[in-house]
């Protein structure tokens, strides 16, 4: 990778029990393209006893995509969605005006020993549809474009890049890239990519202009095209961005928008209970102490 203009390290972070590490946003770096948010989940080993509940919460503004290495989530909606997250499948959830959802192990997991590894992430919304009808859609990983190159394994997750297309359904103009390599070598990307781009190392390193990087980081480019880079042996790494939106995109909570008014009315339709429910989860996540600055 050429010109890194910044480098974040992983944080640890708490959601409602379950611990991640929180990669964006950061106060230096606020998004990268449309990506406003990426938690790193796991690797966690839960025995018998120990399973991922996170009761019903609502999201404006934004898509999430799940997208796990390990393990599995039972996703239910407002929509009336509900599906079980396998390793290498995409969970696309557009919140549009307003979304409910509920992430929790799958019943026939919960008395057993299990694993649980992945990526949530969230991508903004281009301001004319942040007011839409929420939408889902849960592409298995059999549809996610894969394909080696020179010893390398790559997927597109979602978004454009190598004159190819994942079938996930994005909003904007964005790119989400999984590469492997079992060897060390070196990786050119060329120019391939746009708008705004970082590297996330989830295992192995990498070498760049003379530095090694290593797992839970994220590498910022000054500019989209990260050239050339060389991968260490077993390593993974994940390249994401895109073209950024003209208007500053807040987040409170789990609400993403580009008028805070927007944010305030979305904190209070959920203190009042007015979102939709998820059908079949009574849950409910109480609004934090979080102040709209």
């Amino acid at each position: 990778m050429s010109n890194i203009s910044l480098i974040i390290e992983e944080r640890a972070a708490d959601i409602g029990g379950f611990m991640v590490g929180r990669l964006l946003p950061f106060k230096q770096k606020r998004s990268v393209g449309p990506f406003v948010f990426i938690d790193h989940m796991g690797p966690a080993a839960l025995s018998d006893h120990e399973n991922l509940d996170v009761p019903p919460h609502p999201h404006i503004g934004l898509s999430t995509l799940t997208y796990l290495f390990e393990g599995s989530i039972l996703h239910k909606d407002s929509i009336g969605s509900e599906v079980e997250i396998k390793p290498g499948a995409v969970n696309w959830m557009t919140a549009g005006k307003g979304v409910v959802h509920s992430e929790r192990t799958p019943e026939y997991l919960r008395n057993s020993d299990k694993k649980l590894h992945g990526l949530q992430i969230w991508v903004a919304l281009p301001k004319h549809l942040e007011d839409s009808a929420p939408t889902f859609a849960h592409i298995e990983a059999n549809k996610i474009p894969q394909w080696n190159e020179n010893g390398l394994e790559i997927k597109l997750i979602a978004g454009q890049a190598f004159e190819k297309e994942s079938p996930v359904p994005v909003h904007s103009n964005l790119f989400f890239i999984e590469i492997k390599s079992k060897k060390a070598q070196k990786v050119n990307i060329g120019n391939d990519l746009f708008g705004e781009s970082a590297l996330y190392i989830l295992e192995g390193h990498i070498k760049s202009e003379g530095n090694q990087f290593d797992p839970k980081q994220i590498l910022i480019a000054k500019e989209s095209s990260l050239c050339e880079f060389e991968m260490g042996e077993n390593s993974t790494v994940y390249i994401f961005g895109g073209d950024p939106f003209p208007e500053e995109r807040y987040i409170n909570w789990n609400f993403v928008s580009s008028d805070k008014e927007v944010l305030r009315q979305a904190r209070q339709d959920w203190i009042d209970k007015k979102f939709p429910k998820v059908p079949g989860d009574d849950g409910y996540v109480p609004y934090p102490n979080i102040r709209i600055k």
